[in-house]
């Protein structure tokens, strides 16, 4: 099987090992590192970061009148504890969770007689403020990610070569399924290939930039309806040399990454995908998808991915020159 650098649905087949020291770095960024966990290991740690300060601070509220003696004086009158009606630690439980949850049910509360139950009242504030503030954020910033909103932005499952204005040109397709806009949405392609340099050095993969537009402005797209990406394929193009019977023997890898501007939540959303030599069709040209209705313009996506042959030159663009 084809060993590939970018998966079509945009994985990244990369794993750092080896790292060293280099762990701690991420416990010096323990919030991104949490919000990069799974769902179930965000859902694990939300519950067991709460549940461990629960009992710890019913614990400290138990510990108190243990220690004033307020447990063996529960139903004396006369006696003023630190905290009223609590008997035991199922108690002291239910008036943390009480006053950390401002339930108030008035049947639990400190008294004017428990200097050391006021401070840690304050700390079991500041601490829960600090908790709620810190598991809260972080399950709020990993479910308004755009990730899912990248799921919604297609590409097409080939790319093809043939010519377009006199030109031979790469060309792949990409599409927008939601009504909802990306705003400020650019395009970029980098071509991943090993080489050798002169020194004799080799690069497994070397990333060149490909051109879809960049000095014209053509990179930066108005994706209403399905788009047509193009590479001119020049002497400034790394496929200068590519013919159709050569791209039987290369291999190579096209990284195509689609930035933009999410309208309704304003994150920015990427989406990615690849084509290896044998997903790229030479002399086929795309289908078209867009027809004019009665007010409105149609795009039909069951013909998103189709294309169809053309009759387009096998040599390469160096080798029509040279002719």
């Amino acid at each position: 099987k084809r060993q590939r650098f970018v998966d079509k649905n945009g994985r990244c087949n990369v794993q750092h090992g080896n790292l060293g020291g280099e762990t701690s770095r991420y416990l010096s960024d323990l919030f991104t590192t949490l919000v990069d966990l799974k769902w179930r290991w965000n859902l694990f740690i939300f519950i067991l970061t709460y549940t461990v300060a629960w009992l710890f601070m019913a614990s400290m509220w138990w510990v108190i009148a243990y220690m004033r003696g307020d447990l063996n004086k529960a139903h004396d009158d006369s006696y003023t504890p630190c905290v009223a009606n609590v008997y035991n630690f199922p108690s002291a439980f239910l008036f943390f969770i009480e006053t950390e949850a401002t339930i108030g049910y008035g049947y639990r509360y400190i008294t004017d007689k428990c200097p050391e139950g006021i401070i840690l009242f304050l700390f079991q504030s500041i601490l829960g403020s600090i908790v709620d503030a810190f598991l809260i954020g972080c399950m709020f910033i990993k479910m308004s990610q755009p990730k899912k909103r990248a799921e919604t932005l297609m590409f097409s499952e080939h790319a093809a070569i043939s010519m377009r204005d006199g030109k031979l040109t790469l060309m792949f397709r990409v599409g927008n399924l939601r009504n909802s806009h990306m705003v400020s949405a650019q395009i970029r392609c980098k071509l991943l290939k090993s080489r050798q340099t002169p020194e004799g050095e080799f690069l497994p993969l070397d990333q060149l930039e490909l051109d879809v537009g960049f000095s014209t402005g053509a990179d930066q797209l108005f994706l209403v309806s399905p788009l047509t990406i193009c590479h001119v394929i020049d002497a400034k193009s790394p496929f200068y040399d590519l013919s159709q019977r050569s791209m039987q023997t290369e291999q190579f890898e096209i990284v195509v990454i689609l930035e933009g501007i999410v309208e309704t939540t304003g994150m920015t959303c990427q989406a990615r995908t690849s084509y290896t030599e044998d997903e790229v069709l030479w002399g086929h040209r795309f289908f078209p998808v867009i027809s004019l209705e009665e007010g409105f313009f149609k795009v039909d996506y069951s013909q998103f991915h189709a294309t169809f042959e053309v009759p387009t030159p096998p040599y390469s663009v160096k080798e029509q020159e040279e002719m």
